[in-house]
């Protein structure tokens, strides 16, 4: 397959910060219509890869294509409108007193904070569309510092889409969720993913309980290097999830969800 036709690519790429190997050896390709979810204990080098696919990092080692263009030779300022980021940095760096739907609509000028800008009826149209479909369309005039973390969440999803991006990166998207809040996330990444409209998407989590059905491969990690990686349900096993997090560990599924606990 040609690399155009790759959203991600990543051949032999390891990332070095002073003496410590972020990642090593690390070969990876992401397709147009594919649903990735990235596996993996803490400090595993799972954020380090997201980052990479974003054109936020660049790796010491190897080579990475983005969107059909090699990191090292492309504008990375031009690249990075095109890709939907979400991280717990982009929601600590959003002003408290912006209302949800200036925080949506504000990505078509890649900024955080409405200013002197102007948007047409098109663009906050489409922004409370967005708004609707992750369930926070009646939040639209509140202010983003008045939100549960749920609803901060699902307001970076919908900027992230606003753009209508080639490639939508989630870093942790129900990392301090409660049940309820973990769990409508889950519902609509989940329909997010079988939208066959919605943009190629790569999760990161630590936990088997937050991947949404309808997503299609699995990446596992573990110590910045990768143990397995393909289509979900034949990488997501006991075996690769105790090798992974270095356990003895039972992995359960019920319906289209799964659950993981350590064995007795």
């Amino acid at each position: 397959m040609d690399l155009e036709d790759l959203v991600v690519h990543m051949a032999d790429v390891g990332v070095r910060r002073a003496k410590n190997n972020l990642l090593s050896e690390v070969n990876w390709s992401v397709e147009l219509d594919e649903r990735w979810v990235i596996l993996g204990p803490n400090g595993a080098g799972k954020t380090t890869l997201l980052k990479l696919a974003a054109a936020e990092l660049h790796p010491t080692t190897g080579e990475v294509h983005v969107l059909g263009e090699k990191l090292g030779r492309v504008d990375v300022f031009e690249l990075r409108p095109r890709i939907g980021f979400c991280s717990a940095a982009l929601i600590a760096r959003i002003p408290p007193e912006e209302t949800v739907l200036d925080v949506v609509v504000s990505a078509g000028y890649a900024v955080l904070g409405r200013w002197r800008e102007a948007y047409d009826q098109l663009d906050t149209g489409r922004a409370l569309d967005l708004c609707k479909a992750l369930g926070i369309g009646h939040l639209a005039d509140r202010l983003f510092g008045t939100l549960s973390e749920g609803e901060r969440k699902r307001t970076v999803i919908a900027r992230a889409l606003m753009t209508d991006p080639e490639m939508l990166l989630l870093d942790e998207p129900a990392a301090g969720l409660d049940l309820g809040g973990r769990e409508d996330l889950v519902a609509r990444l989940s329909d997010l993913a079988r939208d066959p409209d919605a943009p190629a998407t790569v999760l990161v989590t630590h936990h088997v309980e937050e991947v949404p059905p309808g997503f299609t491969h699995l990446l596992l990690i573990a110590d910045g290097g990768i143990v397995a990686q393909g289509l979900l349900e034949d990488v997501l096993t006991s075996e690769n999830l105790s090798k992974t997090f270095g356990q003895d560990l039972e992995l359960d599924k019920l319906g289209d969800r799964y659950f993981a606990r350590r064995r007795a």
